[in-house]
């Protein structure tokens, strides 16, 4: 249950935040605070809305949740859509679902036991609540696209929201993928098999008009190569959201440079992410001109971190003090002809706009 007090307080300070912008054409996209959980909020020019991912359960994340839909305008979510099975992606989704409904939900299939193999786990008692919702429910494989209705009296900025991987599967690469392989290569090793189910992430990438933006949930870092070798499968993008909460069993650098993002977004924590390789990462790959960070992250001298505008939170509030963290956002509008995109973080007063590319497509 989500205590009501919390509640208000939290859609307060959002509504105070961020506003609803719908009838203006943008795409709108709001990187909610789950502490190093996943929750990313997008609504789209026509006023539907995509929930990637839930946080936690226990109040606290589907309290931002739910302030960040009210300060969207959103009435129910339409599209909720689940990487993997752990708690800090599908956790937050049942409470979420009691406030405001859900369309439909897009899940992986769900694992008969817990996903990372663990005896005497309770995620059958964690999961239940999940399985409970009602909502329509689609298996998310390699290729399924997400219908989403298109952006009213514009045709030229077409929005397709697509899955590339699912449970170490992937597209096939394109013609023009298949004549270009990516010659990418790297002399990073391997790191050990990864046996939990961050490794079965799924995998999206949503376009509208030239824009791009690049969602791996909690993808490690043999799978990530696999994703852009011998084929860069997402292509470039504009907009990466970092795998893992920029943990560096994540984050492999031929995935970056790959990608090729002008901007990176880092849903960590304070201590959860934003780890020195994934900043290393980053810091190496030549097309990023801004990092934006949910949190300043305490794993990593401070000057590594983004300039203080560019982080929307900065306490190093952990456990059970989490609860206590104001909770910013950081906030995108992606222009209607998706020739440019708008970041902010309202709690800073920082707003950048930045150029989509026009190559490398």
């Amino acid at each position: 249950m989500i205590r009501p007090t919390r509640l208000l307080l939290a859609l307060g300070l959002a509504a105070g935040l961020v506003h609803a912008d719908q009838k203006t054409g943008t795409l709108d996209f709001y990187w909610v605070d789950s502490e190093g959980g996943g929750s990313t909020l997008i609504v789209t020019p026509a006023n539907e809305s995509v929930l990637i991912d839930t946080g936690n359960p226990g109040g606290r994340d589907p309290a931002r949740i739910l302030a960040a839909a009210k300060a969207a305008g959103l009435r129910r979510i339409d599209h909720v859509l689940i990487t993997h099975f752990h708690i800090d992606h599908f956790g937050g989704a049942a409470e979420v679902a009691a406030q405001l409904p859900f369309g439909t939900i897009y899940q992986r299939v769900l694992p008969a036991g817990d996903p990372d193999g663990r005896p005497g786990s309770t995620f059958p008692v964690q999961i239940r609540p999940f399985r409970e919702i009602a909502a329509a429910r689609v298996t998310l494989a390699p290729g399924v696209v997400i219908p989403l209705k298109p952006s009213p009296g514009n045709a030229a900025s077409a929005l397709v929201l697509r899955c590339l991987a699912s449970d170490q599967q992937f597209v096939a690469p394109t013609a023009v993928q298949r004549a270009n392989p990516n010659r990418g290569a790297t002399s990073v090793p391997a790191k050990p098999v990864d046996t939990s189910d961050n490794a079965n992430s799924a995998v999206f990438v949503l376009t509208f008009g030239a824009f791009r933006f690049f969602d791996g949930g909690d993808l490690t870092w043999n799978i990530e190569e696999k994703l852009v070798s011998p084929y860069n499968l997402p292509g470039v993008v504009d907009v990466y959201q970092t795998n893992h909460h920029g943990l560096e069993v994540s984050n492999h650098p031929l995935l970056l440079q790959s990608l090729a993002p002008t901007v990176v977004v880092m849903n960590n924590g304070p201590k959860k992410g934003g780890q020195p390789g994934a900043f290393a990462a980053i810091a190496a790959t030549k097309s990023v001109q801004a990092t934006y960070q949910l949190h300043k992250s305490y794993n990593v001298p401070a000057e590594t971190n983004a300039a203080a505008e560019f982080v929307a939170n900065h306490e190093n509030l952990v456990g059970p003090d989490a609860a206590k963290c104001p909770a910013n956002m950081i906030k995108m509008s992606v222009a209607p002809d998706g020739k440019s995109y708008t970041i902010s973080v309202p709690a800073t007063g920082h707003s950048r706009t930045y150029q989509t590319k026009s190559a490398g497509r």
